[in-house]
C-alpha cells in the first residue's frame, strides 16, 4: 500500500516528493515527485533529497551507504542545497561553495541548519551547516538570483560520440569484476549497485586495474528515470551527480584509483556554478580534467553540456590524495 512520507508544505518552484503508486503529478503551483514502491535507486535519491523540517531553518536528512568509507559527498551537498532552497522563494541557485570538514556516518541522519545571510533585490545568500553527532561535517554557502537576461558567451562543447553509441557503465562493470579474481564482497556490491544516475564513459577504465592515463575523462550522464518540470529538483540532482568521478580524474596520471591500498582520498571542497537551465533526466556531457596535483592535494575541474552544446554548469573540486605513511 503506498504511503505518503512528506508532510511539509512546498513553496512555488520547490518540488514536493511523495511516495505513491507511481507517475508524476502537478499540484497547484508545485510539483509532486511521485516515487514508486519498487524501490529504485532514483526513488531512493528523491527520498534522500526530501528533507524533514524540524524547526524554522532546521532540517534533517537521511544517509545511504554507497560502498565508501563515509557518507557520499554529493549527497551532503545536494541535501544542503535543498535545505537552503527551502528558505528561498522565486529564485534559483546560481552557485555554491562547500567545504567538507569531517567524514559522515552513513548509519545516522544529518541535520542541516540554514542561516539567512542576505535577501537582496536580485540575489539571496544562504549559509548551511551539516551537523552530525554535534559536529559540523560540511559548511556551504550558496547564492540565488532572480532570473534576468544578459550578455552571453561560452566555451564550445567537445566533439564526442552520442550517448546512444556508447555502452552503459553497468555493462562494463561486469567485465571489470570478471577481470579481477577475489574482489571483496563489499566492493563487488558497490560496483553492482544500481545508481540514481546513469553513466556512459567515453573511454572506459577499470578502477580495479588502474593504469597511467592523461588527467582527463568524460561521461554522458543522466538521472536513471524521468523527473518533473521542477528546475530546482534538477539542480539538486546535478549537485549530487557532480561529485562522481571528479576526484578520480586527478588520480589518472599516477596509475592509482580510490581502491588502491595505501592511498587516502577524500574531497576537501566543492564549488558549482549553474549557468543555464537544463534537464538532468536528459543526457548531459560531463567533461573533466585535472590541471595540477601537489602536496597531497589534487585539483579537478568539470563542465556539463547539454545535447544542444550549451554549457549548463561548471564544477571545481580540490581533493586529498595522500599515500598513507608518506
Amino acid at each position: 500500500m503506498p504511503n505518503a512520507y512528506m508532510q511539509h508544505a512546498s513553496k512555488p518552484g520547490n518540488p514536493t516528493v511523495r511516495r505513491t503508486a507511481g507517475g508524476l503529478t502537478k499540484v497547484s503551483e508545485s510539483w509532486e515527485v511521485v516515487v514508486s514502491d519498487t524501490g529504485s535507486a532514483l526513488d531512493d535519491l528523491l527520498q534522500l533529497l526530501d528533507l524533514e523540517p524540524l524547526e524554522v531553518n532546521l532540517f534533517r536528512g537521511q544517509s545511504r551507504d554507497l560502498g565508501g568509507k563515509a557518507v557520499f559527498g554529493g549527497q551532503v551537498v545536494g541535501q544542503a542545497l535543498v535545505a537552503a532552497s527551502r528558505t528561498v522563494e522565486a529564485r534559483l541557485p546560481h552557485s555554491l561553495h562547500a567545504y567538507f570538514l569531517r567524514p559522515g556516518d552513513m548509519a545516522h541522519p544529518i541535520v542541516y541548519e540554514v542561516d539567512r545571510v542576505r535577501d537582496g533585490k536580485s540575489f539571496t545568500a544562504r549559509r548551511v551547516q551539516a551537523i552530525q553527532h554535534g559536529e559540523v561535517l560540511l559548511s556551504l554557502i550558496c547564492s540565488f538570483q532572480v532570473p534576468e537576461p544578459g550578455l552571453e558567451h561560452q566555451a564550445p562543447m567537445p566533439e564526442v560520440p552520442p550517448p546512444e553509441s556508447l555502452r552503459p557503465q553497468r555493462e562494463w562493470v561486469q567485465e571489470w569484476l570478471a577481470a579481477v579474481p577475489n574482489v571483496p564482497p563489499r566492493i563487488r556490491e558497490a560496483f553492482e549497485r544500481r545508481g540514481a544516475v546513469e553513466f556512459r564513459p567515453l573511454e572506459p577504465r577499470n578502477p580495479l586495474m588502474p593504469t597511467v592515463r592523461p588527467p582527463r575523462q568524460a561521461f554522458w550522464v543522466r538521472a536513471s528515470g524521468p523527473l518533473p518540470d521542477a528546475p530546482l529538483l534538477h539542480t539538486c540532482v546535478l549537485a549530487y551527480a557532480s561529485d562522481f568521478s571528479l576526484l578520480s580524474t586527478a588520480l589518472l596520471p599516477h596509475g592509482v584509483s580510490w581502491l588502491t591500498p595505501g592511498l587516502a582520498v577524500a574531497s576537501i571542497d566543492h564549488a558549482l556554478w549553474f549557468h543555464r537551465s537544463f534537464r538532468v533526466d536528459d543526457w548531459l556531457l560531463y567533461v573533466m580534467d585535472s590541471p595540477t596535483a601537489q602536496a597531497g592535494r589534487g585539483l579537478s575541474r568539470g563542465q556539463f553540456f547539454d545535447r544542444a552544446g550549451r554549457l549548463v554548469a561548471s564544477v571545481v573540486q580540490e581533493n586529498l590524495m595522500r599515500r598513507i605513511g608518506s
